[in-house]
């Protein structure tokens, strides 16, 4: 499976994405995420205001698969939600680096000194196990 990696975004070990724009960071599943979760049938959306913890668990992605936790790639305040993914869940398959799934103004931007560059996560994506 050809994995699609974005450059100018930062990745996780576990499959998120992260585009910053200033203090805020888009965040969304990557192509390899998708590809191994399935067709993606519901998305719950964290709420606004929501104060997150690197690491956290934020928002559930279900798919035919089952349910798939997302997690915070940095630390912050969830600014907005893509509420499109509410009434089209299926646009994260469609288009996973265009459609993200929240914004979180970043309380320690530090944080992402501790992600991946597109190189390093492609490489990740080579290593990781087949689902």
């Amino acid at each position: 499976m050809a994995t699609k990696v974005e450059q100018g975004y930062q990745y996780t070990a576990t499959h998120e994405w992260v585009r910053v724009e200033g203090s805020r960071a888009f965040v969304g599943v990557t192509d390899f995420a998708q590809h191994a979760m399935g067709n993606v049938v519901y998305v719950e959306l964290p709420e606004a205001g929501k104060v997150l913890q690197a690491g956290e668990d934020f928002c559930v992605v279900e798919s035919v698969k089952g349910a798939h936790d997302i997690f915070a790639p940095v630390s912050g305040t969830v600014a907005e939600v893509n509420g499109d993914l509410e009434d089209a869940p299926q646009k994260v398959n469609e288009d996973p680096y265009g459609s993200w799934i929240a914004v979180i103004d970043m309380s320690r931007p530090d944080e992402l000194k501790g992600l991946m560059d597109a190189a390093a996560y492609a490489a990740h994506c080579e290593n990781a196990p087949a689902h």
